[in-house]
Parts: structure tokens; C-alpha cells; sequence
């Protein structure tokens, strides 16, 4: 049976759909939930905000791209939500206690700190956990959707180099 459509560019699009929906969301249990996000949350935001617009342009320029250009895009976007899974798995553990944060994340402020900007936000330690479901916090989902993130981009890379040999 012969698909209509490319196995490549739905993983792909499934792959942006699944992160933009998860940085919406982010953002939404900031503005609208009132969870305040800690120094490692913000950085685990990161890989969205870089690999989400190099993901659109490559599924908006799909078939015009060069393929090495395109395998490298793609290689690119994986490793930014490597990354974020690695974050995510982080900051899972420091949550739980298994190793410490970063000093950023001790909640007491740094050395330079203003104190107007502390005023209009409060530091959220990395280590305190605002909202769990299921027993996974946040953290703990960010690392299970970015590694999701990357196993559809590698089956879009595996599709695309299937269909090319």
C-alpha cells in the first residue's frame, strides 16, 4: 500500500506541532496559570525558541532545499531537543534531590541582582516544584516531549533517507 503522503514530512510536522504546543503551554502556565518559572525552566524554553523557527523554515521550504542542507537542518533541530531532554532530565533530578542546581537556581538572588526587577518577579528556586501530574513535574514532561521531539525528527530523517536511496 502507497502512501499519498511522505512518511518524512509528517514525522516532521508531528514533531513541530508537539513543540509548539509544549512552548504554548509553557507560556501559558506563566501568564495565564501564574507558575513562575526558575532559572532552568527559562533555559529548558531555549531549544523551542531556536529549533521551532529553523523546524517551520525547513517545512515551509520542504521541497527547495538542497537535501545536505535539509539533513543538516534537521540534525540541528534534533540536537537543540537533545538538549532540551537533557535539560528537562536535569532539572528533573535536582527537583527530586538526586544532585544540586545551578547556583542561579538557589532562589537567594546572585551576586549582581537589581533589586526593582526582584520585586516585580520572584526568584523561583530550580529545586521547588510548582505543579506535578502523575507524579512527573514539569521538568519531568519537558524531558519526555523533547526526547518524543527528537525521535519523530529522526524518523523523518530515517523516512527521507529511505526514500532517497
Amino acid at each position: 500500500m502507497t502512501s499519498s503522503r511522505p512518511l518524512d514530512k509528517i514525522a516532521a510536522g508531528l514533531a513541530f506541532v508537539l513543540g509548539l504546543v509544549t512552548i504554548l503551554a509553557a507560556l501559558g502556565s506563566q501568564f495565564i496559570g501564574g507558575l513562575q518559572p526558575c532559572e532552568l525552566c527559562l533555559e529548558q524554553r531555549l531549544p523551542y525558541y531556536w529549533g521551532l523557527p529553523l523546524l517551520a523554515l525547513v517545512l515551509i521550504l520542504w521541497n527547495r532545499l538542497p537535501l545536505t542542507v535539509w539533513y543538516v537542518a534537521m540534525a540541528i533541530v534534533a540536537a537543540l531537543f537533545a538538549w532540551g531532554a537533557y535539560l528537562g532530565g536535569f532539572h528533573s533530578g535536582v527537583e527530586w534531590g538526586f544532585w544540586p542546581g545551578p547556583t542561579a537556581c538557589a532562589g537567594v538572588g546572585s551576586e549582581f541582582s537589581m533589586d526593582m526587577l526582584n520585586d516585580l518577579q520572584p526568584v523561583i528556586s530550580c529545586d521547588v516544584v510548582q505543579f506535578r501530574f502523575l507524579g512527573l513535574s514539569l521538568a519531568g514532561y519537558n524531558a519526555l516531549i523533547s526526547a518524543a521531539i527528537v525521535g519523530l525528527l529522526g524518523l523523518s530523517i530515517l523516512f527521507q533517507a529511505r526514500h532517497k536511496s
